[in-house]
């Protein structure tokens, strides 16, 4: 007869162990929960998806549920790292491996091409060539630049000439758009563009960000696009530099902002009226962009930030005068060429901005920085 708190504490032990105590499909710590049909330890959400396909996955609790002696014997002879070592046997080095902070959309279809589709052990990778082909072609909903309706766009990559093409029709052959793999960048953004499937993708115009927001109601068909995307950069880059590692370049195919949101920005004499605007700061470059609004297509202007040693700094600051509005947490970042100050709403978002920025700072700055930097100071002359 099993015995409930003997096997309870089986499985609160095994849970600990190194391979064991992430979760198996997006890393969260310490899983609570676990599929005994596949010996996997998984989170809380993680195990949502899970129970969506009950013919491969059937999910326990560690704690509140029963576990019978054979169920964990079995988990026995599994575990994170047996099991991931069958079923991620081979996930595309570009192929994006969801973390716990990722959207649901991607971790939700990263659990069903593991189990479900079983893309990645190697005896299913006809199913890959949907992103890994080198080419991909999709009608995906795309947000107009000057409102915001949503309207079908035809999209075409390409890793023969490492572009990314939209059309404003199915029927055109001629490209509303031609974009470099250079500069882009996709990511998703679900809640600024108010879709589970919302996919932003930026690049260099001009030398200016330009966003454009898209989706597709399928959540495989965009991931699929998202990873299509990856694949090519990917490309991209092992072409650009042939001798680099893998693991160097993995990093540099798609990034996501370390921070986003309003804050209300100054003119350079700091006599002009505050503005709201919305700002995303990204480590990568080194680049804080603003924007009008959060779905703006156009950079309305940029500033690099460097390091202490080249004269970049950042502290809080207390508001003057009645120029500002209601916002009344300050932020001054300084830099070489100028002052900028900056207002938020809350406190924490003050706190939060400060940190940010101080991770940028204390950040060692790299050769295409110092580039960027010069760049950035000759388009502001």
């Amino acid at each position: 007869m099993a015995s409930p708190e003997r096997n309870k504490k089986i499985l609160l032990d095994m849970v600990k162990q190194p391979s064991n105590d992430h979760c198996a499909d997006c890393g969260a710590p310490e899983p609570d929960w676990a599929s005994y049909k596949l010996g996997v330890f998984v989170c809380v959400n993680c195990s949502g998806t899970h129970r969506d396909f009950p013919a491969i996955s059937q999910i326990k609790s560690l704690r509140l549920d029963f576990w019978d002696d054979s169920l964990v014997e079995f988990m026995k002879t599994r575990g994170n790292a047996v099991v991931n070592a069958f079923y991620e046997k081979c996930v595309p080095p570009f192929y994006y491996r969801p973390q716990e902070k990722d959207c649901v959309v991607l971790k939700d279809q990263w659990i069903r091409a593991k189990y479900e589709r079983r893309e990645f052990t190697g005896e299913n990778n006809s199913l890959q060539q949907g992103y890994s082909s080198g080419l991909y072609e999709g009608i995906l909903w795309k947000k107009g630049k000057d409102n915001k309706q949503f309207l079908k766009r035809r999209f075409l990559l390409s890793e023969t000439d490492f572009t990314l093409r939209y059309f404003t029709n199915e029927d055109s052959k001629k490209p509303k758009a031609v974009i470099s793999m250079k500069d882009l960048n996709a990511v998703f953004q679900p809640e600024k563009i108010g879709h589970a499937h919302g996919l932003q993708i930026s690049y260099l115009e001009e030398e200016r960000t330009r966003n454009l927001f898209v989706y597709h109601d399928n959540s495989q068909e965009i991931v699929s696009c998202f990873n299509a995307i990856r694949a090519t950069r990917f490309a991209y880059l092992k072409k650009v530099d042939p001798n680099a590692r893998e693991c160097d370049l993995v990093p540099l195919i798609t990034r996501s902002s370390i921070k986003e949101g309003y804050m209300e920005k100054t003119g350079p004499t700091q006599w002009e009226t505050f503005k709201k605007r919305w700002f995303v700061l990204n480590l990568t470059d080194r680049k804080m962009s603003y924007f009008k609004t959060s779905l703006d297509a156009l950079e309305l202007g940029a500033v690099f930030i460097g390091t202490e040693v080249h004269g970049y700094s950042v502290r809080e600051v207390q508001p003057k005068g009645n120029r500002s509005g209601r916002w009344r947490f300050g932020v001054t970042l300084e830099t070489p060429d100028r002052q900028f100050v900056f207002l938020c709403d809350q406190e924490q978002d003050q706190r939060e901005w400060i940190e940010a920025f101080k991770l940028v700072i204390s950040q060692p700055m790299l050769p295409q920085h110092y580039n960027t930097e010069a760049n950035m100071r000759r388009m502001t002359k």
